[in-house]
């Protein structure tokens, strides 16, 4: 049993949560974390608890040979639990290093994102959520949105360590308002202080930052490195409304990124 605390990646009927599944088996790997196949199910009243649908037992017995294979020294669990899947997920997030979810959501949801499993956990989770949508660059940069608020500080964080632990750039991105003529760049300086403040911690981290005059955050975090393997966004809280508290960079996000996207409350 790994000392971290486990990576908990949803399992469901799609293609996209098998290969969740394998990025979230790397992950696991990455942190020397134990990886968790959650599948939420509901049985009728009359049912057995115990006696699972045949195609679940397929299905997650499939998702955790995919595991072991793409990170055969990780330690792989199944866990098929009863109930709802949002509320099964926000449960374990707070005791979970991270959750692997596909873009799709879980239990078979389909269509518009917004209003789904996904988003929903997304923004009320306790721990870092990565949406697994497109695909993940091998060689790509890691990428963060970051701005005044406390959320772009863990973002960061969580982006830093992201970087390091595969030996990429990390570009840090802001978008800033329209400059009025004759005032002095203070987004950009206070983008320079942060990076010099990251070198003096991580000299071996290549960290690039990017300002870009845009009021649409999500579209200069999608821009500014087309290669990115992962997009990393801060979230400034959790509560009941989902898509208010996620907010329209994270929704946008969400629905549009061709690599995986990193929400961290």
């Amino acid at each position: 049993m790994a000392d971290q605390a486990a990576v908990i990646v949803g399992v469901d009927a799609s293609e996209g949560s098998l290969r969740a599944v394998r990025w979230a088996a790397h992950e696991a790997a990455r942190r020397g974390a134990d990886l968790r196949l959650f599948h939420a199910c509901v049985v009728d009243p009359g049912d057995e608890a115990e006696l699972l649908p045949e195609h679940v037992t397929r299905r997650t017995r499939h998702a955790a040979k995919i595991a072991r294979t793409a990170a055969p020294g990780v330690e792989v669990d199944v866990h098929v639990e009863l109930g709802l899947a949002v509320d099964l997920l926000l449960a374990a997030s707070g005791t979970a290093a991270l959750i692997v979810l596909g873009s799709h959501g879980l239990g078979g949801l389909r269509g518009a994102l917004t209003g789904s499993v996904t988003l929903r956990v997304a923004a009320g989770a306790h721990c870092p959520v990565v949406v697994f949508r497109g695909q993940a660059g091998p060689q790509g940069p890691v990428v963060v949105g970051v701005g005044s608020s406390p959320a772009s500080e863990e973002a960061l964080r969580f982006a830093v360590d992201a970087a390091v632990a595969r030996g990429v750039p990390l570009v840090v991105a802001h978008a800033g308002r329209p400059s009025v003529p004759g005032t002095a760049p203070e987004d950009r300086r206070d983008l320079d202080e942060l990076v010099a403040g990251l070198a003096q911690k991580h000299p071996d981290l290549d960290v690039t930052t990017r300002v870009v005059e845009d009021r649409e955050p999500a579209r200069v975090l999608m821009a500014v490195a087309p290669d990115a393997q992962l997009i990393v966004v801060g979230s400034r809280g959790r509560g009941p409304v989902a898509g208010a508290v996620l907010g329209s960079t994270g929704n946008d996000l969400l629905a549009r990124s061709a690599c995986p996207v990193a929400v961290v409350h």
